[in-house]
Protein backbone atom coordinates (compact mmCIF):
# COMPACT_ATOMS: atom_id res chain seq x y z
CA UNK A 1 0.00 0.00 0.00
CA UNK A 2 1.25 3.39 -0.89
CA UNK A 3 -0.01 7.31 -0.92
CA UNK A 4 0.90 10.28 -1.61
CA UNK A 5 -0.70 14.06 -1.34
CA UNK A 6 0.06 17.53 -2.95
CA UNK A 7 -2.17 20.82 -1.74
CA UNK A 8 -1.79 24.27 -3.24
CA UNK A 9 -3.59 27.27 -3.00
CA UNK A 10 -4.18 27.81 -6.98
CA UNK A 11 -3.97 30.76 -9.36
CA UNK A 12 -5.87 33.03 -7.85
CA UNK A 13 -6.30 32.54 -4.18
CA UNK A 14 -3.81 34.10 -2.12
CA UNK A 15 -4.62 31.65 1.11
CA UNK A 16 -4.79 27.81 0.81
CA UNK A 17 -8.71 26.53 2.48
CA UNK A 18 -8.11 22.57 2.15
CA UNK A 19 -7.12 20.60 4.21
CA UNK A 20 -6.00 16.85 4.31
CA UNK A 21 -4.52 14.31 6.36
CA UNK A 22 -2.57 10.72 5.33
CA UNK A 23 -1.87 8.34 8.18
CA UNK A 24 -1.14 4.75 8.38
CA UNK A 25 -2.77 3.09 11.40
CA UNK A 26 -0.97 -0.24 11.22
CA UNK A 27 1.00 -1.89 8.24
CA UNK A 28 -2.42 -3.06 6.85
CA UNK A 29 -4.51 -0.02 7.58
CA UNK A 30 -4.13 3.75 6.09
CA UNK A 31 -6.83 6.38 6.71
CA UNK A 32 -6.77 9.21 4.47
CA UNK A 33 -9.43 12.56 4.77
CA UNK A 34 -9.64 15.63 2.46
CA UNK A 35 -11.46 18.79 3.40
CA UNK A 36 -12.36 22.05 1.47
CA UNK A 37 -13.47 24.58 3.75
CA UNK A 38 -15.66 27.56 3.02
CA UNK A 39 -16.93 30.84 5.04
CA UNK A 40 -14.55 33.57 3.16
CA UNK A 41 -10.75 34.50 3.94
CA UNK A 42 -11.27 34.13 8.09
CA UNK A 43 -12.83 31.16 8.42
CA UNK A 44 -12.61 28.50 5.73
CA UNK A 45 -9.19 27.51 6.40
CA UNK A 46 -10.31 26.99 10.18
CA UNK A 47 -13.44 24.67 9.16
CA UNK A 48 -11.21 22.78 7.02
CA UNK A 49 -8.13 22.15 9.23
CA UNK A 50 -10.67 21.77 12.85
CA UNK A 51 -12.29 19.15 10.60
CA UNK A 52 -9.34 17.17 9.41
CA UNK A 53 -8.01 17.24 12.97
CA UNK A 54 -11.28 15.94 15.10
CA UNK A 55 -12.06 13.29 12.64
CA UNK A 56 -8.52 11.58 12.17
CA UNK A 57 -7.80 12.17 16.41
CA UNK A 58 -11.41 10.20 16.65
CA UNK A 59 -10.40 7.62 14.47
CA UNK A 60 -7.20 7.24 16.08
CA UNK A 61 -9.06 6.94 19.43
CA UNK A 62 -11.49 4.41 18.52
CA UNK A 63 -9.57 2.47 16.02
CA UNK A 64 -9.16 -1.34 17.12
CA UNK A 65 -7.80 -3.93 14.64
CA UNK A 66 -10.20 -6.77 14.12
CA UNK A 67 -13.18 -4.46 13.38
CA UNK A 68 -15.62 -5.97 11.23
CA UNK A 69 -17.21 -4.04 8.51
CA UNK A 70 -20.62 -2.47 10.74
CA UNK A 71 -18.34 -1.43 13.55
CA UNK A 72 -15.68 0.07 11.22
CA UNK A 73 -18.66 2.06 9.81
CA UNK A 74 -19.77 3.29 13.02
CA UNK A 75 -16.43 4.23 14.15
CA UNK A 76 -16.33 6.76 11.01
CA UNK A 77 -19.66 7.68 11.12
CA UNK A 78 -19.04 8.93 15.21
CA UNK A 79 -16.36 10.26 13.88
CA UNK A 80 -17.85 12.58 11.16
CA UNK A 81 -20.12 13.75 13.85
CA UNK A 82 -17.86 14.78 16.09
CA UNK A 83 -16.21 17.00 13.52
CA UNK A 84 -19.55 18.83 12.24
CA UNK A 85 -20.32 19.06 16.13
CA UNK A 86 -17.05 20.48 17.11
CA UNK A 87 -17.27 23.10 13.54
CA UNK A 88 -20.98 23.84 14.04
CA UNK A 89 -19.63 24.82 17.72
CA UNK A 90 -16.99 26.97 17.09
CA UNK A 91 -19.08 28.91 14.07
CA UNK A 92 -22.25 29.58 16.80
CA UNK A 93 -19.49 30.74 19.77
CA UNK A 94 -17.51 33.08 17.86
CA UNK A 95 -18.92 35.66 15.03
CA UNK A 96 -15.80 35.74 13.01
CA UNK A 97 -16.54 31.79 12.06
CA UNK A 98 -19.90 32.80 11.50
CA UNK A 99 -21.13 30.74 8.62
CA UNK A 100 -18.28 28.43 8.15
CA UNK A 101 -18.37 24.55 7.50
CA UNK A 102 -16.37 22.42 5.00
CA UNK A 103 -16.39 19.34 2.56
CA UNK A 104 -15.10 16.07 3.68
CA UNK A 105 -14.43 13.05 1.99
CA UNK A 106 -12.33 10.32 3.28
CA UNK A 107 -10.37 6.82 2.73
CA UNK A 108 -10.80 4.26 5.45
CA UNK A 109 -8.58 1.03 3.57
CA UNK A 110 -7.80 -1.96 5.18
CA UNK A 111 -6.02 -4.53 3.37
CA UNK A 112 -8.39 -4.67 0.19
CA UNK A 113 -11.17 -3.39 1.44
CA UNK A 114 -11.56 0.91 0.85
CA UNK A 115 -14.40 2.64 3.20
CA UNK A 116 -15.45 6.10 1.78
CA UNK A 117 -17.61 8.36 3.60
CA UNK A 118 -18.72 12.20 1.97
CA UNK A 119 -19.95 14.95 2.70
CA UNK A 120 -20.37 17.85 0.00
CA UNK A 121 -18.82 17.64 -3.35
CA UNK A 122 -15.03 16.47 -2.73
CA UNK A 123 -14.49 13.08 -4.16
CA UNK A 124 -13.12 9.64 -4.67
CA UNK A 125 -12.62 7.92 -7.42
CA UNK A 126 -11.79 4.21 -8.41
CA UNK A 127 -8.72 4.12 -10.87
CA UNK A 128 -7.67 1.46 -12.68
CA UNK A 129 -6.62 -0.10 -16.01
CA UNK A 130 -9.92 -0.22 -17.46
CA UNK A 131 -11.26 3.41 -16.58
CA UNK A 132 -12.42 5.95 -13.77
CA UNK A 133 -15.26 5.61 -11.92
CA UNK A 134 -16.63 8.34 -9.32
CA UNK A 135 -17.06 6.40 -5.97
CA UNK A 136 -18.94 9.00 -4.38
CA UNK A 137 -22.61 11.21 -4.98
CA UNK A 138 -22.22 15.37 -4.80
CA UNK A 139 -24.82 16.81 -2.43
CA UNK A 140 -24.69 19.65 -4.44
CA UNK A 141 -27.61 21.77 -6.75
CA UNK A 142 -26.38 20.81 -9.61
CA UNK A 143 -26.86 16.93 -8.55
CA UNK A 144 -30.07 17.37 -7.55
CA UNK A 145 -30.84 18.48 -10.59
CA UNK A 146 -28.89 16.16 -12.88
CA UNK A 147 -31.05 13.47 -10.83
CA UNK A 148 -34.10 14.95 -11.95
CA UNK A 149 -33.30 15.16 -15.19
CA UNK A 150 -32.86 18.80 -15.25
CA UNK A 151 -29.43 18.64 -16.42
CA UNK A 152 -27.13 16.52 -18.20
CA UNK A 153 -23.61 15.55 -16.38
CA UNK A 154 -22.08 16.98 -19.42
CA UNK A 155 -24.35 20.62 -18.41
CA UNK A 156 -23.60 20.15 -15.32
CA UNK A 157 -20.04 21.03 -15.32
CA UNK A 158 -20.50 24.28 -16.58
CA UNK A 159 -23.77 24.91 -14.75
CA UNK A 160 -23.18 28.19 -13.14
CA UNK A 161 -24.63 27.09 -10.04
CA UNK A 162 -22.59 23.76 -9.46
CA UNK A 163 -20.62 25.43 -6.79
CA UNK A 164 -23.79 25.51 -4.42
CA UNK A 165 -23.44 22.45 -1.84
CA UNK A 166 -26.42 20.86 0.14
CA UNK A 167 -24.51 19.28 2.61
CA UNK A 168 -21.24 20.38 4.45
CA UNK A 169 -19.45 19.65 7.98
CA UNK A 170 -20.43 22.51 10.82
CA UNK A 171 -23.66 24.55 8.71
CA UNK A 172 -26.21 22.36 10.12
CA UNK A 173 -26.29 20.27 13.68
CA UNK A 174 -27.62 17.11 12.53
CA UNK A 175 -25.73 15.97 9.96
CA UNK A 176 -25.61 12.61 7.77
CA UNK A 177 -23.23 11.10 5.70
CA UNK A 178 -22.70 8.93 2.56
CA UNK A 179 -20.83 5.52 2.98
CA UNK A 180 -19.67 3.28 0.18
CA UNK A 181 -17.47 0.02 0.11
CA UNK A 182 -15.22 -1.38 -1.79
CA UNK A 183 -13.64 -4.55 -2.67
CA UNK A 184 -9.93 -2.98 -4.25
CA UNK A 185 -8.39 -5.01 -7.18
CA UNK A 186 -4.32 -5.50 -7.48
CA UNK A 187 -3.40 -2.01 -9.11
CA UNK A 188 -6.27 -0.25 -8.42
CA UNK A 189 -6.09 3.27 -6.94
CA UNK A 190 -8.42 5.49 -4.97
CA UNK A 191 -8.00 9.17 -6.14
CA UNK A 192 -9.29 11.74 -3.26
CA UNK A 193 -9.75 15.24 -4.57
CA UNK A 194 -11.54 18.66 -3.53
CA UNK A 195 -13.10 19.97 -6.83
CA UNK A 196 -10.77 22.50 -7.47
CA UNK A 197 -9.36 19.51 -9.11
CA UNK A 198 -12.59 17.66 -10.48
CA UNK A 199 -13.63 20.52 -11.92
CA UNK A 200 -11.06 21.26 -13.98
CA UNK A 201 -9.23 18.06 -14.97
CA UNK A 202 -11.16 15.55 -16.66
CA UNK A 203 -11.66 11.46 -16.15
CA UNK A 204 -9.59 10.20 -18.80
CA UNK A 205 -6.64 12.51 -17.92
CA UNK A 206 -7.00 11.17 -14.35
CA UNK A 207 -6.40 8.08 -15.92
CA UNK A 208 -3.78 8.59 -18.51
CA UNK A 209 -1.70 10.23 -15.47
CA UNK A 210 -2.15 7.99 -12.82
CA UNK A 211 -2.39 4.40 -14.92
CA UNK A 212 -0.40 5.29 -17.75
CA UNK A 213 1.44 8.29 -16.39
CA UNK A 214 5.67 8.20 -15.58
CA UNK A 215 5.01 7.04 -12.25
CA UNK A 216 2.54 6.90 -9.12
CA UNK A 217 4.57 8.91 -6.95
CA UNK A 218 4.04 11.98 -9.41
CA UNK A 219 0.37 11.52 -10.72
CA UNK A 220 -0.86 14.02 -7.62
CA UNK A 221 1.18 16.57 -9.02
CA UNK A 222 1.19 16.13 -13.02
CA UNK A 223 -2.96 16.79 -11.99
CA UNK A 224 -2.26 20.01 -9.87
CA UNK A 225 0.03 21.06 -12.61
CA UNK A 226 -3.10 20.46 -15.45
CA UNK A 227 -5.20 21.97 -12.77
CA UNK A 228 -3.05 25.18 -12.61
CA UNK A 229 -2.03 25.68 -16.21
CA UNK A 230 -6.06 25.92 -16.74
CA UNK A 231 -5.76 28.50 -14.08
CA UNK A 232 -6.94 27.15 -11.23
CA UNK A 233 -9.61 29.41 -9.54
CA UNK A 234 -9.89 27.32 -6.50
CA UNK A 235 -7.62 25.51 -4.13
CA UNK A 236 -6.22 22.20 -5.32
CA UNK A 237 -5.97 18.58 -3.36
CA UNK A 238 -5.50 15.05 -4.29
CA UNK A 239 -4.80 12.09 -2.66
CA UNK A 240 -3.75 8.88 -4.20
CA UNK A 241 -3.86 5.71 -2.85
CA UNK A 242 -2.60 2.52 -4.25
CA UNK A 243 -3.24 -0.79 -3.35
Amino acid sequence: MQYWGVTDPGCTRAQNQDAYHMEQLDKNTLLCVVCDGMGGAKSGNIASTLAVEVFVQEIKRTWQGGMDLEESDQMLTNAIKLANFTVFDQAKQFEEFSGMGTTLVAAFVHGKYATIVNIGDSRAYSVKGDGVRQLTVDHSLVQMMVARGELTQEQARSYPGKNLITRAIGTEQILECDIFHRRMEDGECLLLCTDGLSNLVDEQEMLFEIIHGIDKKSSCEQLLNIAKNRGAPDNVTCVLIEI
